[in-house]
């Protein structure tokens, strides 16, 4: 069964279809919710209503696009949403240990010596970090670029603003964590000069 089909299958009361959806978009939807809310779980319960909501709503759903993108806009509005409720009631410092491993999935790709795990765990937390300091509006752009490799014209349909203001969101989050992170490079630039 085709992605169309499970999505006619869905406006037909069949939530057989919605089995297809999930396999499809459950990874990449939890990976993108996970980088804007931060909180494993949070991003897994974004989701999930995220799913319910498409659900609800695929008649709203217009069959000649891709669901793709119009179900990662809602993912990606309900994690900024859910980012926002956290900024007011809950510090963003904290990190244990499944954020961590599931990071460590995402920007390892070959197996490091322990002064290179080390190294960038420490690289690691000061993205993080650079990364939480960012609006959620800003920290989502660098996401969907950066870390789900979207281009600007996927960015620009799945958070359904124009293009001017998405080139807008990426460069003033760039200028930003170039901002943030310069200290730490300079340490490591320091530090390599020393070893030499």
């Amino acid at each position: 069964m085709n992605e169309l089909q499970a999505i006619d299958r869905i406006k037909r009361g069949n939530l057989d279809g919605l089995e297809i959806l999930v396999r499809h978009y459950q990874v990449k939807a939890i990976q993108a919710a996970f980088l804007i809310v931060r909180d494993r779980l949070i991003a897994e319960d974004v989701v999930q209503a995220t799913f319910l909501k498409a659900v609800e709503r695929i008649d709203q759903f217009d069959g000649s696009r891709p669901f793709g993108p119009w179900f990662l806009r809602s993912v990606v509005n309900a994690a900024i949403d859910v980012s926002r409720q956290q900024k007011q009631t809950i510090s963003l410092e904290c990190e244990t240990e499944d954020e961590t491993r599931v990071l460590a999935d995402w920007l390892m790709s070959d197996a490091p010596y322990p002064e290179e795990l080390v190294e960038m765990r420490e690289v690691r937390v000061e993205v993080r970090k650079a990364l939480d300091a960012l609006s959620p509006e800003q920290r989502t752009a660098v996401v969907l670029r950066h870390f789900l490799e979207m281009s600007e014209a996927e960015m620009t349909s799945v958070l359904y603003r124009p293009p001017s203001t998405i080139k807008w969101r990426l460069h003033i989050a760039r200028k930003r964590l170039r901002e943030l992170l310069r200290p730490t490079w300079q340490d490591r630039l320091n530090k390599k000069k020393e070893d030499v």
